[in-house]
């Protein structure tokens, strides 16, 4: 049993020194306009998530009621911050969505399906290694609820908001209905 157990431990330690050769020796692949296979994506995505999960306060309530006017303010927000990775009203890609690696997740395309906390944590903080970068010292902290609070409704705007949506990009605000929701995109 013991030397079972001594087998692992260094069947373990050679793969984790492998890897770590690897990479430093530069045989690992780093360019950042290729795609993720996607094990790596999943993998990302869930360590993101769980991240997430363990370091934001889930009983942050937001101080940002759904209004039209904060939402249209997220709208204009998300237009000036973040449309350039993230992809605009208009609904189409943006064209630096797969510059980055792992690929930007298009928002208006495939809007998050996380709670409001979860947003504004990611948007507070930043994605390390991402590219998606903290906020907390560019946007005030209602700005950025403003934000959490317009991501987690795209699909579900009152009416004032898809009419400034329809009059700002020229198509309407997505409903849901039939659209694709992968916020791992």
């Amino acid at each position: 049993m013991r030397n079972f157990v001594l087998g692992v431990i260094v069947t373990l330690g050679v793969l984790v020194l492998g890897g770590l050769g690897l990479g430093l020796l530069g045989f690992l692949p780093t360019t950042a306009n290729a795609d993720p296979p996607s094990f790596e994506r999943r993998l990302a995505m869930s360590a993101v998530d769980a991240s997430v999960d363990r370091h934001a306060a889930h009983d942050a309530k937001n101080p940002i009621l759904p209004t039209d006017q904060n939402l249209i303010d997220g709208m204009k927000l998300y237009t000036m911050n973040c449309a350039g990775c993230h992809g605009g009203l208009d609904k189409k890609p943006s064209l630096q969505a797969h510059s980055f690696y792992p690929p930007v997740p298009q928002l208006i395309l495939h809007p998050p399906d996380d709670e409001e906390w979860h947003n504004y944590y990611v948007i507070h903080n930043g994605i390390r290694y991402s590219g998606m970068p903290a906020w907390d010292k560019v946007l005030s902290t209602d700005d950025m609820w403003k934000l959490a609070t317009f991501l987690s409704h795209i699909e579900k705007l009152p009416q004032g908001a898809q009419d400034y949506w329809k009059s700002t990009a020229g198509v309407a605000a997505p409903t849901g209905e039939g659209e694709g929701h992968d916020h791992h995109d």
